[in-house]
């Protein structure tokens, strides 16, 4: 497919692209090729397809619907399995409406964004470009949705290998972060000391793999987001996430401290 930018491929975004269907995810490309960022990669709308691609194309961003396939959920079952596949790989999830659980449920899966066909296609690239460098991207209905999610969530078991990846007391450790508690909080709570919080927190950060208090609230909710370098906030987006509204402000920077 013919392309507008003058720069070689190395030089531009792989976004591997699987719409709902051939024709949609056909349109979908032309449209975002036009942006002389983007290099535009073309998937079949069906899951072991957009998995060989994977592999084959290495893309640093993947754009799917959240209604690929024909079974219900389908999509976000391909999201975990991107994020299994390839850790480091971010993904924006298509929907067709931005309802409460579509949202939830995109972000659970392991998407760094949600993008609603109600919105302008042109923003669709800029959505692509923050997520890529390292922004979490919804709209402020969508964040509301997350952050109500966040401020009661459902932590899963986390394990590796068939065996407990954090133990009971770093478990609770991570409840407290999700509730959006201080350290010192934490420590009234659990009866620690606040460098006792501190060690406990550097070292989930070490078995999670994440960077910040937000990356492992949502981690526990399933995504598991990797290590993300902070950049430019997107205009009228956010650049990363609360881990509830009790937390200082809605703007937590993602870098790697207990603090």
């Amino acid at each position: 497919m013919a392309h507008l930018s003058t720069l070689p491929n190395q030089n531009r975004l792989r976004v591997l692209t699987a719409d709902s269907t051939s024709m949609s995810t056909q349109l979908l490309v032309d449209a975002l090729s036009r942006d002389p960022q983007l290099h535009m990669i073309e998937s079949p709308s069906n899951s072991a397809a957009v998995l060989t691609s994977l592999k084959r194309e290495k893309p640093q961003v993947v754009l799917i619907s959240a209604a690929l396939g024909e079974a219900a959920g389908n999509g976000y079952e391909l999201v975990r399995e991107i994020r299994s596949q390839s850790p480091t790989t971010r993904v924006v999830v298509l929907l067709d409406s931005s309802e409460r659980a579509n949202v939830v449920e995109a972000f659970r899966a392991g998407a760094h964004g949600v993008f609603s066909r109600s919105e302008p296609v042109r923003m669709l690239g800029k959505c692509i470009q923050c997520v890529h460098n390292g922004q979490v991207w919804a709209s402020s209905n969508e964040l509301h949705f997350l952050l109500e999610a966040l401020a009661k969530p459902t932590l899963l078991n986390l394990q590796a290998n068939g065996g407990s990846l954090l133990s009971a007391r770093e478990t609770d450790v991570v409840r407290c972060v999700a509730e959006g508690l201080t350290n010192r909080e934490i420590a009234q709570r659990l009866k620690l000391t606040e460098h006792t919080v501190k060690n406990y927190l550097f070292r989930i950060f070490d078995k999670l793999g994440v960077s910040s208090r937000v990356e492992v609230v949502l981690y526990a909710l399933g995504n598991g987001v990797p290590h993300s370098p902070a950049g430019p906030s997107a205009r009228g987006k956010v650049q990363s996430l609360a881990v509830s509204p009790k937390a200082a402000g809605l703007s937590v920077p993602i870098r790697k401290t207990a603090t």
